[in-house]
């Protein structure tokens, strides 16, 4: 028997240990859920339980331990890795896999924080990018998340404005702000740069007078303690005069007079030795992150991972879009509670635009529902569309962990707009106002999407988007 089977085989008996709860003396609640384990191997394997198991009383030979702030789902995972030293993650939803990162550094599992970051990283960069404001704000809340605070500011080092222009730049933690500014890469103008850092400065400090002529030493002191770590990383010798004369002067006291000594002297006499360290001119490299109003009008129907997800399929790739290099911006021609949910609008709004997608949220069920037509509804035409392109989808929901795709199959029966509105192929149509109607009997579009049993379904919402190249 070789090394790796011995192995396997005391991992599936520490396994069996688990599910059987064979003379378990701890008990963990989990919100709702109990967990029934032993002190022995949490003892041996996590520096949080050693913490908890000696500083919590038995009752009745029984040590109670209640964790809050983490999910029953992401503790079974974890506890099965305690136990097994196993955690594959081949088949886990990136949200999950992010939670489970978050979960076993509260559990002091640090060998499994680093394996966890660089397997995000290595297998799920678009989803990282997807949520990227998520992800970058947790990051720099650890210092334990070291490869994710690296993958963040990388980009951010290309796409500075992604944060500084962003409504939550003002909660950035100066540890995320600092390790931007270190960067020789940033991407960003130093008047540009030095205008941010201000501008966080100011707004960490309460009641701070909005007119700088109105200013006291006082505030000026808490400024530039407030910027203290800031300060020094910005390269006011590569900045243009003018600049440094009109943004850089009025805040002259923060800098200290020997620091505003040399800006002035470099501005007078560049050819003149000064005792400040001059920091290297960032490298500019000309690039631009595709502005993500310009990828689509905000719905309230689905979110940008549903976006990235309908792009692909739309290009038929096999993994997600990333959001910030989508090949589509989705316009939206109509909202049902805003332009009304019949046929009479959709017409009014819909018909002869070519490369449409339908959105619906459905009633009582929160299902998202929908379908892509890349040729254009016209009610003058009542025969069926050949296109082998179109097909229908129910999106990933709270219900529902991973997106259906239903691409169609029989192509000379794909697309039909009558009086009575869009349909795809028998399966997928309008039936009447809020009204629609699902069955997968006509097998025109290759995978069930919905339990034949609720063909009729009310929705509470439609929005209808245009799909154009980016």
């Amino acid at each position: 028997m070789s090394q790796t089977k011995l192995l396997d085989q005391f991992s599936n008996d520490f396994a069996q240990l688990l599910e059987s709860e064979y003379d378990y003396n701890v008990v963990i609640k989990i919100n709702n859920q109990i967990f029934k384990l032993h002190s022995l191997v949490l003892y041996q394997r996590s520096s949080f339980f050693r913490q908890e198991l000696s500083t919590t009383t038995k009752k009745n030979n029984l040590i109670e331990i209640t964790i809050p702030r983490i999910s029953a789902e992401s503790f079974k995972i974890l506890i099965k890795y305690i136990y097994t030293g196993k955690i594959p993650l081949e088949n886990v939803e990136p949200s999950t896999i992010f939670d489970l990162l978050i979960s076993s550094n509260k559990l002091s599992l640090e060998e499994l924080v680093d394996y966890i970051q660089s397997y995000l990283i290595d297998n799920n960069a678009s989803w990282l990018k997807l949520k990227f404001t998520q992800v970058y704000y947790t990051s720099f809340q650890n210092n334990r998340f070291k490869a994710l605070q690296t993958f963040c500011t990388d980009i951010l080092a290309k796409h500075p404005k992604l944060i500084f222009d962003s409504n939550d730049f003002t909660s950035v933690q100066e540890n995320a702000l600092v390790a931007l500014l270190k960067r020789d890469d940033l991407q960003l103008e130093e008047s540009e740069i030095w205008d941010k850092v201000i501008q966080w400065g100011k707004l960490q400090i309460p009641n701070l007078p909005s007119d700088i002529t109105q200013w006291t030493n006082e505030n000026f002191l808490s400024l530039k303690t407030t910027l203290n770590n800031c300060i020094p990383l910005i390269r006011y010798f590569q900045m243009p005069g003018k600049d440094l004369i009109i943004k850089v002067k009025p805040y002259r006291q923060i800098l200290g007079s020997s620091l505003w000594d040399d800006i002035t002297t470099r501005i007078m006499a560049p050819d003149v030795s000064i005792s400040s360290t001059i920091l290297p001119a960032r490298k500019i490299i000309p690039a631009q992150l595709p502005v993500r109003e310009d990828h689509f009008n905000a719905s309230s129907i689905i979110n940008e991972e549903h976006f990235a997800e309908i792009s692909s399929w739309i290009n038929r790739n096999s993994s997600t879009s990333d959001i910030t290099s989508m090949d589509y911006k989705f316009k939206l021609l109509l909202r049902g509670s805003r332009d009304g949910f019949g046929c009479e609008s959709f017409c009014r709004l819909c018909l002869e635009i070519p490369g449409t997608v339908i959105i619906l949220k459905v009633n009582g069920t929160n299902e998202i529902l929908g379908g892509y037509n890349p040729l254009v509804w016209s009610s003058d035409n009542e025969e069926w569309l050949k296109t082998t392109d179109s097909f229908i989808f129910s999106l990933k929901t709270q219900n529902l962990p991973k997106s259906i795709l239903s691409r169609i199959i029989h192509p000379s029966e794909a697309i039909q707009c009558d009086n009575d509105g869009p349909a795809f192929g028998g399966s997928f149509f309008l039936s009447n106002e809020k009204e629609w109607k699902y069955t997968h009997n006509d097998e025109a579009y290759e995978n069930l999407l919905r339990d034949n049993g609720k063909s009729n379904f009310l929705v509470d919402e439609i929005e209808v988007f245009q799909v154009l190249k980016s």
